[in-house]
């Protein structure tokens, strides 16, 4: 954890390894009510286990996306304040 309490994790990868194939291993483990990601980060199975773990998902959808998610705009402005 740093100073503000936040968890910090951390894991590398070779360069042409997509960071959210290892988002779900990092939250392992890891309580919090929303998790905050871009585009990047619209995976279903990434959803799937925030959801399975009570996690209110605030991630833009990918625009390919046939059917597009909602998530909450604001609260994803917030998320670099």
């Amino acid at each position: 954890m740093d100073e503000t309490g936040m968890p910090v994790g951390c894991i590398i990868t070779a360069g042409t390894t997509a960071d959210c194939t290892k988002a779900i291993e990092l939250l392992e483990g890891l309580s919090t009510g929303v998790l905050f990601g871009d585009r990047a980060y619209d995976t279903n199975d990434i959803i799937a286990y925030a959801a399975s773990r009570g996690m209110k998902t605030v991630i833009p959808p990918k625009k390919n996306r046939l059917i597009q998610r909602e998530y909450d705009v604001e609260l994803y402005k917030l998320r670099t304040s």
